[in-house]
């Protein structure tokens, strides 16, 4: 006889009057039965944790059971979706990936090539003039790149700057190039001035630095200058870029 059908016969001993109750029984069963329930309930969540993963793992035929019937398959659940903001409109679509132009000729130089006397091993840091063109702008016509020529005569092209809108030879400083520091041949700072420039200096950091100057083979006012990279760290910002003539008056 179990434990718990000892407390529990003792217990019924008042249900028959022939019977005498012994309350020092009923007392001692009781207390011993409570202690292993105490015992027991340190392992309740690993027992209990046991049974779950019985019940998930499923039901283990016995030979001569009767098979058991057969079931629906469960319902399929779409897991939750990971970090999804609660205020996120409806109406955002996924961006689509950038258009990557691939094997596109280099612009063809319009115009004598300049060197720049800034050398990356073998190849040449070259500027030249190229054809652009900008919806509407019809007074753009060209731009002004940053290249390098390798020993075959190859060119790769860094940086095109052009104008976007009113005209490309309008008299003074059009756009500047400057390197974005994302090349591994940093680029010289440059651009072009149209007029009879003769000096192009540029401030940067209270201090003024020289341009060296070359003027384009098809339109002498068109001044191409660059920055020498030991005296303006390509991609530097200037602060402030002026024009002399001849007589030194700025332009």
């Amino acid at each position: 006889m179990s434990e718990w059908e000892q407390l529990r016969d003792a217990m019924r001993a008042t249900e028959r009057p022939e019977t005498v109750l012994d309350l020092d029984l009923v007392m001692r069963e009781g207390r011993r039965l409570r202690t292993r329930r105490r015992a027991a309930g340190v392992g309740a969540g690993t027992l209990a944790a046991g049974l779950v993963a019985v019940v998930l793992v499923g039901v283990v035929a016995r030979p001569g059971d009767p098979p058991a019937p057969e079931r629906p398959p469960p319902a399929a659940v779409a897991p939750p979706s990971a970090a999804v903001s609660p205020t996120a409109p409806d109406s955002v679509e996924p961006t689509a990936p950038p258009t990557v132009a691939r094997d596109v000729p280099p612009p063809k130089p319009v115009g004598q090539l300049i060197d720049s006397g800034v050398r990356y091993g073998a190849d040449r840091r070259m500027y030249y003039v190229v054809r652009v063109s900008v919806p509407g702008a019809p007074k753009v016509a060209i731009g002004l790149a940053a290249g390098r020529q390798a020993p075959d005569g190859a060119l790769t092209t860094d940086i095109l700057v052009n104008d976007v809108e009113g005209s490309d030879r309008g008299p003074g400083f059009h756009e500047i190039g400057y390197d974005d520091s994302s090349s591994t041949t940093p680029v010289p700072t440059f651009g072009y001035f149209v007029g009879p420039a003769r000096r192009i200096i540029g401030t940067v950091d209270g201090r003024q630095v020289d341009a060296r100057l070359a003027r384009w083979s098809i339109d002498k006012q068109v001044v191409i200058f660059w920055f020498e990279p030991g005296q303006l760290a390509p991609g530097q910002r200037l602060d402030g870029i002026i024009a002399r003539d001849a007589d030194g008056r700025r332009l």
